[in-house]
């Protein structure tokens, strides 16, 4: 049946700037929209969800079978990768929100998946043309231990029903990963021993290896676990402030993991410790410290995150380059 649709082609609106992220709960109408491939018109009733592939039982779900697992909910810190057309571009496309449904563990807990299976392809009801490539529909791949983990299939935010361009009726939700592998309208989920051959696996999301020393080594990587990130809340960009005053400087941390430390600079060279607090759940963790500006003039404050697994955030050339802000003091 030929798929009904909302809107087509690429659908995008832009999220909330950094230093409008005040709220720890970010507000739905404030949260990242990014369809590659147009929204597609699905009712719950109409729903269905196939799991097949490498597992002894397939199995076939409606939407009203789905809400009878048990019902988790958490807070989760969900990033776009940006544009797969860019991908060392970096971006703050970030928000924090409360995902409710079922953890997938609990929906293939009957399938018996067979031994050798090492990923799990996710299908979204989209499909379309995405850069001149025609795209049947939107796949991506996850290794199948991340399922042990808290992977849900989704169908509330915020406590609310999702949008339809938020993935109505379900998606997943894949904490920790890039916004990218949690895929909206989601329909099937097969097992398999190979990463998915769609372009969303293959010709995009795919990023530069790098060594120890923060070099390329000429391998790629899939665009899955999250990098050590930062952005300044407070002051926001251009404010104007007191020199020789204290100023509270604030904002959000996040990473795959967790962030263990957030460093400041305002000088270009030197830093010095934020405090960070503990993460909760999956969510954002707010970083904070003060400082005076010594004089009157222009400053620059940068933020940079470590991840609890040591990975430094860089200071330019990648996705995640360190975020920076200018102000004023008078």
């Amino acid at each position: 049946m030929h798929q009904k649709y909302k809107i087509s082609g690429v659908h995008a609106k832009v999220p909330a700037a950094p230093h409008q992220l005040t709220d720890r709960i970010t507000p739905i109408e404030k949260s990242i929209v990014l369809c590659h491939l147009g929204v597609p018109d699905i009712e719950a009733d109409g729903w269905l969800l196939a799991i097949d592939g490498m597992v002894e039982k397939p199995a076939v779900f409606s939407f009203a079978q789905l809400r009878q697992f048990p019902f988790h909910a958490f807070q989760s810190f969900h990033q776009c990768a940006g544009s797969p057309l860019n991908p060392d571009h970096p971006t703050q496309r970030i928000c924090n929100v409360i995902w409710g449904g079922a953890l997938l563990k609990d929906i293939l807990a009957n399938c018996k998946v067979k031994p050798e299976a090492r990923f799990l392809w996710s299908s979204g009801s989209d499909g379309g043309v995405f850069s001149e490539v025609t795209c049947p529909t939107y796949v991506k791949d996850l290794p199948i231990e991340r399922i042990e983990e808290d992977v849900l299939v989704a169908y509330e935010m915020n406590g609310k029903q999702l949008l339809p361009e938020h993935g109505y009726p379900v998606r997943l939700v894949v904490p920790g990963y890039y916004g990218t592998n949690s895929v909206k309208w989601l329909n099937r989920l097969e097992f398999s021993s190979t990463r998915a051959s769609g372009p969303f696996t293959t010709k995009w999301y795919n990023d530069t290896a790098y060594s120890a020393d923060e070099t390329p080594n000429g391998e790629t990587k899939p665009v899955w676990a999250v990098a050590p990130q930062s952005i300044i809340v407070w002051p926001g960009p251009k404010a104007t402030i007191r020199a020789g005053q204290s100023l509270s400087i604030w904002g959000w941390a996040w990473a795959d993991g967790g962030v263990s430390q957030v460093a400041l600079s305002t000088d270009g060279g030197s830093w010095f410790e934020a405090e960070v607090e503990n993460q909760v759940e999956r969510g954002w963790q707010r970083f904070s410290a003060n400082w005076m500006p010594p004089s009157r003039g222009r400053f620059t404050i940068l933020s940079r995150a470590t991840g609890c697994d040591g990975v430094i955030q860089p200071l330019k050339g990648r996705r995640n380059a360190t975020f920076s802000i200018e102000i004023e003091a008078i």
